[in-house]
C-alpha cells in the first residue's frame, strides 16, 4: 500500500526488456513512490557489478519489473521515510547493496524507494564513494568467510585471487579476525597484500604453485576461498585440513582429474556454494556492519577504476562484459 509520493519525474538508467547494454536507455520516469517501511533515498552515486550486467541482459533469472531500473548498490541521502522505517529521518546518509532483483527496481537513477531493512547508515568519516565501491565485495568476502566458511581465530584460511576487490577486502577481514591468510596474487600486488595482513603471498603464476601452498600450509587448510575462478576444485579439496570448508563463490574449473568423493569423506570436509544475490536481508545487514568497520579501521580500500555520470550506465556495462576494467566502476548522480 503506497504511503507516499513525491510529484515529478527522475533521471534514471533503465530497460523496457532483457537485451544487450545498448538497451539502456537515460531517461525520464516517475519520481518512485514508497510505502510505510520504505524510504525514499536522493542517490548520489552508483556501482556498477558485473551481476548488474547478468539481470540486464537476462543470463540471471530473477523476476524484473519493466521499465528497470538497473543496478544494485547506491549510496545517497534520505529524501522522505515511511512511518514503520524507525531509525531514518531527512538528510540521513545512507546506503544500500541489495536493490535491482528479485522483483525490486534498481539503484541507478536520482531517486530509489529501498526497504528500511535493507539500508544502511553511512558511517561517521567514511567517503561516500569508496564506501559504495566497497559495498559488494567487502559484503561477499564477509559473508563468504563467516556466513558460510564458518571462520574462527586460529584459522588457517587460503584465499585466492588476493588483490582483487573480493579478494583483498578477504584479506583484510580474515586477519583482524585473527586467522592465518595464505594467498596468490600476482607477483608486483604482493606488497600491497601483505600490507592487509597476510602471513604470506604466492605468485598465483609460479610453476609449482601447488608444492608451496602445501609447503606453507603442511596441515592443510581451514578454510579455501577462491576469488579468481582460476583454481581447481580437485587440487583446491586436496589442500584442506581435516574438517576444512571450501567456499564456492565463482567457477572452478576440473583441472587434472575429477573430484573423488572420497577425498571430501576422509577428512571431513566441506563444500558450499555462494552468491549474494541469496543472501537474507539480516545476514546482508550484519554483513554492512562489518563493511563500515573495514572501511574505518583497515588499510583497504576498493580499488576505483573510473568514474562516469549515471548517463554512460551503458557504456559502464559494455565495458565490464569486455573486461575492460580492473577494478570498480561508479556511476555519479546528479
Amino acid at each position: 500500500m503506497t504511503t507516499g509520493t513525491v510529484p515529478g519525474l527522475m533521471k534514471a538508467a533503465c530497460i523496457d526488456a532483457v537485451g544487450p547494454a545498448d538497451a539502456i536507455r537515460h531517461r525520464d520516469l516517475p519520481v518512485p513512490s514508497y510505502g510505510p517501511t520504505d524510504v525514499l533515498v536522493r542517490v548520489r552515486a552508483v556501482a556498477v557489478n558485473p551481476v548488474d550486467t547478468f539481470v540486464r541482459s537476462g543470463a540471471y533469472a530473477t523476476p524484473v519489473p519493466f521499465p528497470f531500473v538497473v543496478g544494485r548498490d547506491l549510496v545517497g541521502e534520505v529524501a522522505a521515510a515511511g512511518p514503520g522505517a524507525v531509525g531514518f529521518a531527512p538528510g540521513d546518509r545512507v546506503w544500500c547493496n541489495s536493490l535491482g532483483h528479485a522483483g525490486r527496481q534498481g539503484a541507478s537513477a536520482q531517486y530509489a524507494t529501498v526497504a528500511a531493512d535493507r539500508l544502511y547508515p553511512v558511517p561517521p568519516g567514511v567517503d561516500e564513494e569508496q564506501l559504495v565501491a566497497a559495498a559488494h565485495p567487502a559484503a561477499s568476502a564477509w559473508l563468504a568467510l563467516f556466513r558460510h566458511g564458518g571462520l574462527t581465530c586460529g584459522d588457517t584460511v587460503y584465499i585466492g585471487g588476493a588483490a582483487g576487490n573480493v579478494g583483498g577486502a578477504a584479506v583484510a577481514l580474515a586477519a583482524a579476525a585473527g586467522a592465518r591468510v595464505l594467498c596468490t596474487a600476482r607477483a608486483e600486488d604482493v606488497p600491497a597484500v601483505r600490507a592487509l595482513g597476510a602471513a604470506e603471498v604466492l605468485d598465483y603464476r609460479a610453476p609449482d604453485l601447488t608444492a608451496r601452498l602445501r609447503r606453507a600450509a603442511p596441515d592443510g587448510v581451514d578454510l579455501h576461498l577462491d576469488t579468481s575462478g582460476r583454481g581447481s576444485l580437485a587440487d583446491s579439496v586436496d589442500l584442506l585440513a581435516h574438517g576444512g570448508r571450501l567456499v564456492v563463490m565463482v567457477g572452478l574449473g576440473g583441472g587434472p582429474g575429477e573430484l573423488a568423493p572420497g577425498s571430501l569423506y576422509a577428512k571431513d570436509a566441506s563444500i558450499v556454494g555462494f552468491a549474494i544475490s541469496n543472501a537474507s536481508s539480516s545476514d546482508l545487514a550484519t554483513a554492512a556492519r562489518a563493511v563500515g568497520r573495514l572501511l574505518s579501521a583497515s588499510p583497504w580500500r576498493p580499488r576505483i577504476a573510473d568514474r562516469l555520470p549515471l548517463s554512460r550506465a551503458a557504456e559502464a556495462h559494455r565495458r565490464l562484459e569486455a573486461r575492460e576494467v580492473r577494478g570498480r566502476l561508479v556511476l555519479t548522480v546528479a
